[in-house]
């Protein structure tokens, strides 16, 4: 892990440095030293934030979670489905392109079974939950529309796509995070659910 710049309260910079390195070689194979030298401070002012190691990963998860709450806070009221969908996959496209080392660290945890990682997908099954019930209380969804594996079809697509990334570029004209990558894969990923998910006609 490189150095983090100090531009940030050392708090929340070790917070990040332990979310990189949980990211990239979990949590058990990073110390509290390898989480200091990254975030640029002592291994001491890391225990004077964070006493243990449950602490430090109790914070990255809060921080984790506050990023995709906030992400699909205050939905505004669209005028169509496809304003809907459009802008829900905006949001999901920019949690990826901005926070893909946040969602690596998710997909990790939940690959090796942790129960800090499955609390974290519960939490982003029931905010992807959240959004289509209320496509389907504005009448938007097909009659035979599945509400439980629309929400986890979301994250597992969301999730996958991030965990994948280094695979998917060997397909792809352009590595996934170029922007026009990015617009491409909303769109497509948007067609999906709208074909499959919404009434025949709605616009």
């Amino acid at each position: 892990m490189g150095r983090l710049v100090k531009t940030l309260p050392s708090s929340a910079r070790i917070r990040d440095a332990a979310l990189e390195g949980f990211a990239r070689g979990g949590v058990e194979a990073t110390s509290i030293r390898d989480v200091a030298t990254a975030a640029g401070v002592s291994p001491g002012l890391v225990q004077h934030h964070f006493p243990t190691k449950a602490a430090l990963r109790e914070a990255v998860d809060e921080h984790v979670l506050a990023i995709a709450t906030e992400t699909f806070r205050d939905f505004p009221n669209a005028d169509s489905a496809t304003e809907i969908q459009r802008e829900l996959g905006d949001r999901v496209t920019a949690i990826i392109r901005d926070h893909p080392i946040m969602l690596r660290y998710v997909s990790r945890s939940i690959c090796d079974g942790e129960e800090a990682g499955l609390r974290l997908f519960d939490a982003f099954v029931r905010i992807a939950d959240a959004q289509w019930r209320r496509l389907a209380d504005e009448e938007l969804l097909r009659e035979d529309s599945d509400l439980l594996w629309a929400g986890l079809h979301v994250v597992v697509l969301n999730l996958a796509t991030v965990m994948f990334e280094q695979a998917l570029d060997r397909h792809l004209p352009k590595p996934f995070r170029v922007a026009e990558m990015l617009e491409r894969w909303n769109a497509a990923s948007s067609a999906l659910f709208r074909v499959g998910m919404y009434r025949p006609g709605v616009k």
